[in-house]
């Protein structure tokens, strides 16, 4: 079996993030809210390695750019994840997400700048800076998730 190539991987992921609105507007509400938990996960697990490596707990600092590559391209169009139709089922989300769907936008366009800012600070190699926008972007996330999402039991 061929090793994953990641630099080919995360190249594809601007080209995924064109082609899944297209696909979603084509899809079942029940796999789009799939795919919508699964894209969240994808972020949660980005962000968790992410906040492992700049928090110092383990040592692979040479792949934190990609993990935010990866969170820029998820986090990209968050509100295109919770389409019309998608409030139903075995889902997090609250019933806010559609009857409040001003205000969630405007969290998750903060949220993706939070993210930018992130890669930003990375990009510019200082420590202090990375850690504060990774704090601040996390914050991002908290709001978003306090008025939008179902509390974890």
């Amino acid at each position: 079996m061929k090793p994953v190539n990641t630099r080919r991987l995360l190249s594809m992921i601007p080209v995924i993030t064109i082609l899944v609105p297209l696909a979603l507007h084509a899809a079942e509400p029940e796999d789009i809210i799939k795919y919508r938990q699964n894209t969240m996960k994808a972020i949660g697990g980005h962000t968790a390695a992410a906040g492992a490596i700049v928090q110092g707990k383990v040592d692979y600092k040479n792949q934190l750019a990609g993990h935010v590559r990866a969170l820029q391209a998820l986090t990209a169009d968050i509100p295109g994840l919770f389409p019309k139709d998608s409030d139903f089922g075995e889902t997090k989300a609250l019933d806010e997400v559609w009857s409040n769907r001003a205000e969630f936008e405007k969290r998750a366009k903060d949220a993706k700048a939070k993210v930018a800012a992130f890669a930003k600070a990375v990009q510019g190699g200082n420590q202090q800076a990375i850690a504060a926008s990774f704090k601040d972007m996390g914050e991002g996330c908290k709001a978003c998730h306090k008025d939008f999402r179902k509390k974890d039991d």
